[in-house]
């Protein structure tokens, strides 16, 4: 039997304020599923979520590299609505877009993703309040089309609400990369 490689993705989450749900159960379901995570940010040292979760960072964002990893995703939190204007994130995104390798983020990530242009055309969702839609407005002004559910997969695109939908999330990321090896 030929030896498979393990898939990697890399996990970009804000330095401060990302989101435990959507980082800590997509990471975990990732690594039961076999993959290999790094986590990228703005800089290298540890991040702290909105309710103080710890994360390492391996890597910065500007030193993550397509050729490194068979998928990216952007985890949400109030920390990622400040990055959503970060050059570099969105030109990593754009690259793995470009080599049709899975791209997912979840709550306020899909922002970067339309911000990017990778959403042009496409299928997507992103939390969104009864009270507060803009986020669904920079869908909207980024030409794509917003469905108002838990999670969307449009090709290699996937999009997650929030984090109820962080298993959700997580599960069809995992299926549409294929088995860890």
């Amino acid at each position: 039997m030929p030896f498979k490689q393990q898939k990697r993705i890399c996990m970009v989450i804000a330095l401060v304020d990302y989101r435990d749900e959507e980082y800590f159960i997509p990471k975990s379901v990732f690594e039961q599923a076999g993959f290999k995570v790094k986590t990228a940010s703005e800089r290298q040292g540890q991040a702290i979520s909105v309710f103080g979760g710890v994360a390492d960072i391996d890597l910065k964002v500007s030193e993550a590299k397509t050729g490194d990893f068979d998928g990216l995703v952007v985890v949400g939190g109030e920390g990622m609505a400040k990055m959503t204007d970060n050059a570099e994130l969105r030109k990593l995104a754009q690259e793995f877009a470009e080599q049709n390798k899975i791209v997912g983020a979840i709550c306020i990530g899909p922002a970067v993703l339309a911000k990017a242009g990778i959403l042009t055309g496409k299928k997507a969702t992103i939390y969104a309040s009864q009270t507060d839609k803009s986020a669904v407005k920079i869908l909207q002004e980024n030409n794509a089309q917003y469905l108002d559910e838990p999670v969307v997969v449009d090709g290699n695109i996937i999009t997650a609400s929030g984090p109820q939908s962080a298993r959700k999330f997580a599960e069809k990321v995992v299926e549409a990369m294929g088995a860890g090896g």
